[in-house]
């Protein structure tokens, strides 16, 4: 095995274990994640750029599937290409899968229990915490200027009060991305 072998098989398996890690320790949903995910490939790993990140969200957004997987996806194919993305996507959904599993067995015989019940009610605080921290993070780095307030209170109100679609919504904003030539 030469060297560059050896550099990618290490990158891959860190690239495996960091979507790994965040998808065992995550509760909420792929919004939950998006704060880890960032930390760890912008800030800790520097794999990508905090724009890069933002980019992949925005991609993740548009496609069918979880966003915390299809960001996985886009950030292991910018890494490692497609066995980058293979490898990304199974280091975070195979967390998900084993629990799963695990949970089909058991919960049926231990829903009931009141430290059960507490559990999930305890949890869901946080849960809100780590999506509400995730979107404001997300703003600060996403919305650059004046213009890019304008338009994203504006599809806020759009998605609130007149119940657009959320792809509509992201139409709308490209269109007026490539009006405003941004």
């Amino acid at each position: 095995m030469t060297d560059k072998d050896s550099s990618r098989l290490k990158l891959l398996l860190s690239l495996f274990s960091v979507f790994f890690k965040i998808g065992a320790f995550t509760w909420g949903g792929g919004y939950a994640m998006l704060p880890l995910i960032k930390n760890e490939v912008v800030e800790k790993k520097r794999w990508i750029s905090s724009d890069d990140f933002i980019d992949g969200i925005a991609v993740s957004q548009s496609l069918p599937g979880a966003i915390a997987v299809n960001t996985a996806t886009f950030v292991g194919h910018k890494i490692c290409g497609k066995l980058g993305s293979l490898v990304a996507t199974a280091g975070a959904v195979l967390p998900s899968v084993i629990t799963i599993i695990i949970v089909a067995m058991f919960f049926l015989q231990f829903k009931d229990l009141k430290v059960v019940q507490s559990f999930f009610r305890g949890a869901n605080p946080a849960i809100a915490a780590l999506i509400l921290s995730s979107v404001l993070d997300l703003g600060k780095s996403a919305l650059k200027n004046r213009q890019d307030i304008i338009i994203s209170i504006g599809l806020l109100l759009l998605l609130i009060y007149f119940d657009i679609h959320p792809i509509l919504a992201i139409i709308i904003s490209a269109i007026l991305g490539i009006i405003l030539k941004r």
